[in-house]
């Protein structure tokens, strides 16, 4: 509770849009703990009347009389870790629940919640098209009104990494097949109502994540906890907070000091305009050119920009710059080009 307080001192006469309770499994926590937690926010800062408040959990960690309990504490919004839908692929990603588990946690979760979300990874081992079409649209009849749908990637410093380096994650699709997936799950899931609002996230209108769009939106969020980080606004200027990433280390200095986390860096006007670029751009909603002038002093290539659009990677209209659907596959590539 003190670095709650220490934040908000930083940080004063603001509006509290979202609390997100992740990172590890945060289910596992006393439901008290949660409430005295939503207690401390509403102290210090005024919370939105809408306020959306989210607990993560992982299907092995979802009990009935536990999910009431935080139902009673005020969380209104569940995110769960489910990743697929039958036993192998959930065995070769590392999970350790079933799929029938999963099942069973949505159906609790559904019953004391109003808005569930739950991620599922697609482009995975042996994975055809018509399977993740099947996985897709089970998923969906669940009437779910968010779905968060990640491509599965291999990077270097990982258990996948190290695995594809010696040869041992054998059956991944190729880029086209992966294409063919991201352009499918767009049009199963508008088939079925729910809308791509960011490149990985789709919901209903209105049930998009209020936390991840101030992300996107590069808004200002403060990070509470051990490996936790933040972007905070004070006294006019945006600053990087971070806090230690061992619980112990993190335990330490907040028994020490009340509070852990620092402000690592004062990001300067044209990395934030890069950071908003590189956040907004993942929206359908886009980029306002607008902001990222004045964020940066400068305005993007025009030049650029007219080469993207021609090649039918990203849309400008209204000062607002989108980018495509084929355009969203290659989005590292067109920031490079833009940033230049």
């Amino acid at each position: 509770m003190s670095e709650l307080r220490h934040a908000a001192k930083l940080t004063p006469d603001r509006s509290v849009q979202s609390i997100f309770f992740g990172g590890g499994t945060p289910s596992l926590m006393a439901p008290d703990t949660v409430d005295a937690i939503i207690n401390e926010v509403a102290k210090h800062w005024r919370v939105a009347n809408d306020i959306e408040i989210t607990l993560e959990a992982n299907p092995t960690s979802v009990e009935a009389k536990k999910f009431s309990d935080f139902n009673a504490a005020g969380i209104n919004r569940v995110s769960m870790g489910i990743q697929a839908l039958n036993d192998t692929d959930l065995k070769r990603l590392g999970r350790l629940h079933t799929a029938s588990e999963a099942m069973q946690a949505f159906d609790i979760a559904k019953k004391y919640f109003n808005r569930v979300s739950f991620d599922l990874i697609y482009a995975r081992q042996e994975q055809t098209l018509q399977n993740w079409h099947s996985e897709l649209t089970q998923a969906l009849d669940l009437t779910i009104d968010h779905l968060s749908l990640y491509q599965l990637t291999i990077e270097n410093g990982t258990r996948f990494g190290e695995l594809y380096n010696k040869g041992k994650l054998s059956g991944l699709p190729d880029d086209d097949l992966a294409a063919d997936m991201y352009l499918a799950t767009g049009e199963i899931c508008e088939n079925a109502g729910l809308y791509n609002y960011e490149i990985s996230n789709y919901a209903r209108k209105g049930a998009e994540s209020k936390h991840n769009l101030i992300y996107w939106r590069y808004g200002d969020y403060v990070g509470i906890g051990p490996g936790s980080h933040g972007r905070i606004t004070v006294n006019g200027v945006k600053q990087a907070t971070a806090t230690p990433l061992l619980p112990e280390k993190w335990l330490t200095c907040v028994q020490s000091n009340g509070y852990s986390f620092e402000t690592t860096d004062t990001i300067s006007h044209s990395e934030q305009a890069e950071e908003y670029l590189m956040m907004s751009l993942r929206l359908v909603e886009g980029t306002d050119l607008e902001r990222f002038h004045n964020l940066s002093g400068r305005d993007l290539s025009s030049d650029n920009i007219k080469a993207l659009t021609e090649a039918g990677l990203i849309n400008c209209k209204n000062n607002k710059l989108t980018a495509s659907t084929s355009g969203r596959m290659i989005l590292n590539a067109i920031l490079k080009e833009l940033l230049v």
